[in-house]
């Protein structure tokens, strides 16, 4: 059940990112206001701070019995650098350029794919 709820988790969050990015595209093409973008961005921000949370938890509890992977080192690492840039991000971006924006939010996706990556390594 712990594994299941770590993978549906990190899947919200993954998948999310994928998404919305699409989404995003999507709707700034059809000119679409930016205060859809704004409630988009804080609803994605609230399903994805929790599961983020539950993959934490989840993974902690995991990671017991992975003590002394190297893989669940780089994974770690990568989970700190993902959520440190998605808090700044969140904090930081209605002050910045869209393409600061979609910049740092390009790092989010590739750095939560690199978490992924190391999962599989496990």
């Amino acid at each position: 059940m712990v594994r299941w709820l770590h993978l549906v988790s990190a899947s919200v969050w993954v998948g999310g990112l994928v998404t919305l990015g699409a989404l995003v595209a999507a709707v700034r093409r059809e000119g679409v206001d930016r205060s859809v973008l704004k409630a988009m961005a804080r609803m994605f921000g609230r399903v994805s701070w929790a599961a983020m949370g539950v993959a934490f938890l989840t993974g902690a509890w995991m990671s017991i019995d992975l003590i002394g992977e190297p893989a669940l080192a780089v994974k770690l690492a990568t989970v700190a650098v993902t959520a440190a840039l998605a808090a700044y991000h969140q904090v930081a971006a209605p002050n910045q350029s869209p393409r600061t924006r979609g910049i740092l939010q390009g790092l989010i996706l590739l750095s939560s794919l690199g978490i992924v990556a190391a999962a599989v390594a496990l």
